[in-house]
């Protein structure tokens, strides 16, 4: 059975020393659940997988037992061709991701091909109670709506979205610091009329700072709005 033959083969690539440095940077995943495989591994797995045919009796088969399953699904769905299905295994898995980065490894080529389709399940998914969906909606709002997809209402739905989550904020704060450098001047009201939290305005800005795609003299102005706060 293919959920079997896939966690021997996760535990042939384990690394010890790797599960130890890697657990405590995911502490919404217990310990136990981490095996120990490195993300080449398990993106040169999703490539080799996605080939088979019954690859959906493991998208089928949650919730997973390991993080590095959970890792494996996000970047299998990732390879899904059909904007259709892919949308489907999303919604099934979501529910069941627990942590920052099976959220952020989906990354599914395919939404950036119907985006007004797309589009309406960012609007149902930035409205969810799990706060790694929520999440996802975000990341789906930085992906693929930046470009000439842009609206001017987009921030405002991350603004509202921001919460008490912590993992919820930071994708908002990495939201905003990748609209300031795309979308300047859209997004710069929200940080001189103060429509952000603290949280979310000083850790864009952070991030901002540290990017090579912001203008130099954007971020000396956004070092201004520090001292202003």
């Amino acid at each position: 059975m293919i959920v079997d033959e896939i966690r021997q083969q996760l535990f042939r690539h384990a690394d010890q020393a790797y599960k130890a440095f890697q657990s405590p940077l995911i502490p919404t995943v217990l310990g136990a659940r981490f095996i120990g495989v490195r993300t080449p591994v398990l993106r040169a797995m999703a490539k080799e997988l996605c080939k088979r045919e019954d690859v959906g009796v493991f998208l089928a088969d949650l919730p997973h037992g390991f993080f590095e399953e959970d890792q494996l699904h996000a970047f299998l769905i990732s390879e899904i061709k059909s904007f259709d299905a892919c949308l489907r295994e999303v919604d099934r898995f979501l529910p069941h991701v627990n942590n920052w980065a099976t959220t952020d490894q989906m990354s599914p080529k395919v939404f950036k091909k119907r985006k007004a389709e797309l589009l309406v399940k960012v609007k149902e998914w930035i409205k969810s109670e799990h706060p790694f969906t929520v999440r996802f909606a975000i990341k789906m709002l930085m992906d693929c709506f930046l470009d000439e997809s842009f609206d001017a209402a987009f921030p405002s739905w991350v603004a509202a979205a921001a919460s008490s989550d912590y993992y919820v904020n930071m994708m908002a704060a990495w939201y905003f610091a990748t609209a300031l450098a795309k979308r300047w001047d859209d997004v710069l009201p929200y940080f001189t009329e103060k429509k952000l939290s603290d949280f979310v305005f000083y850790k864009a800005i952070r991030k901002a700072l540290e990017s090579f795609r912001v203008a130099e003299d954007h971020k000396a102005y956004l070092r201004g709005l520090t001292k202003q706060r």
